[in-house]
């Protein structure tokens, strides 16, 4: 199916890589500055705060972004257009881009909308603390922080070559084996919290299998990718000890390879060093973390809150890659992505941007937007809007923008593992305890609080008591 009428639907990337690639800079990074700001004078300067292009600018926080998404980009579409401007903390302003039509031009073009963050005409404004400084990044020798749509491409030919690799039936196998195992932990007790207790802790124990640490390895990193995630106090200290543990992982792989992710990447043809593949490693496994697990928490979420899921519940397999691809949809993991800027004056959707603007990728809004809505046959009504036959209008089209599109894509096998990880962890934990339910009302489950990211802070469900199944290899 194709996404508008000269859009194919080979949906491309990773909206999680671009947004957990953050991670992959560390908190307190100091990103590259350009030595050509174009922030001071000129077109560009249409981007200060105040001037006329962000008169009204809607400042990208605050509590509705996390508890009222939908009706607030309602808001900023009938406000502002496609081309929302935006107030980042410290009165910084960017672009957000809501409109469908609108993002697939900006992802479409890598040479108009360029990832070189140094061209950003803000950074003489940008104090060492910023607080989205980790999410913008610096210019590195990886897969999510390359300046340059060539050296991408490079480091996403062996990235795609190493994930593609990874036979799904072992994947598969993984999966329900560290599925099982998480289970165990609480299938006896009645109750469980299963963003913290499974959807979380799944993800990483699968990466860390495939990319080449032993299982006790991997239960470490998944705590440091945890608290990574808190972005708190010991954020820090976290990033630094997932350096440390994917240095030594390619010291190791490199005087003993095995049959797994980094080895592949350190014996590609292109002879990327040491460094390259340990950030590229970083960055893959950051990426695929903590999206996948929220698509794991948010799809549960759906299937224990929706009545069209109740078969699914009782042992309907099919319905749960259903609920899975409505979240991408609807409700999708990475909300708004970092980002773009654009490499010459240019107009979007009705504005003018200037060289040096910062564009923030909408994947969510972009979902949502009327016009592909009512394209796919919907009314155009938002998240959560059925039609009249109550199944959505998008049900079975990918032409979603929850992995982003375009070259700077995440390589399409790895949103298949993280498909299969996904699905296959909710298929597990369906057949080990069918009668779960959530333990408290719906109403009163609390969404992370961020603008970019949207995953369930907790997930308390109860079910009957099951004994263990013993889920080790």
């Amino acid at each position: 199916m194709t996404p508008t009428p000269e859009d194919q639907a080979a949906r491309e990337g990773s909206g999680a890589a671009e947004a957990q690639g953050a991670q992959g800079a560390g908190p307190g990074a100091e990103p590259a500055r350009s030595t050509e700001s174009a922030g001071a004078s000129g077109p560009a300067a249409a981007t200060e705060a105040g001037c006329p292009a962000h008169a009204g600018a809607v400042p990208l926080g605050g509590p509705r972004f996390h508890t009222d998404p939908r009706d607030l980009y309602r808001e900023m579409r009938r406000d502002h257009g496609p081309v929302v401007p935006v107030e980042l903390p410290g009165d910084i302003p960017a672009w957000l881009v809501i409109g469908y039509r609108e993002l697939h031009q900006v992802t479409s073009d890598p040479d108009l909308f360029v990832r070189d963050r140094g061209l950003w005409n803000q950074w003489e404004k940008i104090p060492s603390d910023w607080p989205l400084l980790p999410m913008v990044g610096q210019v590195m020798p990886s897969i999510h922080f390359t300046a340059s749509a060539a050296d991408h491409r490079r480091h996403a030919v062996m990235v795609g070559a190493a994930l593609e690799s990874v036979d799904p039936f072992d994947l598969r196998r993984h999966c329900e084996q560290l599925a099982d195992r998480l289970i165990d932990s609480f299938c006896s007790r009645g109750n469980a919290e299963l963003v913290g207790d499974y959807a979380v802790p799944l993800p990483v124990l699968v990466l860390a299998r495939l990319i080449g640490f032993p299982d006790a390895e991997g239960r470490q990193l998944a705590q440091v990718l945890n608290e990574l995630a808190d972005g708190g106090p010991g954020a820090l200290k976290a990033y630094e000890t997932f350096v440390g543990h994917m240095t030594r992982l390619v010291a190791e792989k490199r005087l003993t390879p095995g049959q797994d992710v980094a080895s592949r990447m350190l014996a590609d043809p292109m002879h990327f060093t040491d460094e390259e593949v340990m950030l590229d490693l970083k960055d893959t496994t950051a990426a695929g973390f903590l999206p996948t697990a929220d698509w794991i928490g948010n799809s549960i979420r759906l299937m224990l809150t929706d009545d069209r899921f109740a078969a699914a519940l009782g042992g309907g397999r099919h319905s749960v890659g259903q609920a899975m691809n409505e979240v991408l949809w609807e409700d999708t993991p990475t909300q708004i992505l970092v980002g773009r800027w654009a490499a010459r004056d240019t107009q979007l959707g009705g504005r003018p941007v200037g060289a040096g603007d910062l564009l923030l990728l909408g994947l969510a809004a972009a979902n949502d937007d009327p016009e592909i809505k009512q394209a796919l046959g919907g009314t155009g009504g938002g998240y959560g809007d059925h039609g009249g036959g109550g199944v959505p209008a998008q049900a079975g089209n990918s032409a979603h923008f929850a992995f982003s599109y375009g070259d700077f894509r995440c390589p399409f096998p790895a949103q298949e593992i993280a498909e299969i990880i996904a699905r296959t962890g909710i298929e597990v934990l369906l057949d080990r305890l069918p009668d779960l339910d959530l333990s408290v009302p719906a109403r009163t489950l609390v969404r992370r609080p961020s603008p970019f990211l949207r995953g369930m802070t907790a997930l308390p469900v109860t079910f009957t008591p099951v004994r263990a199944a013993g889920g080790h290899p």
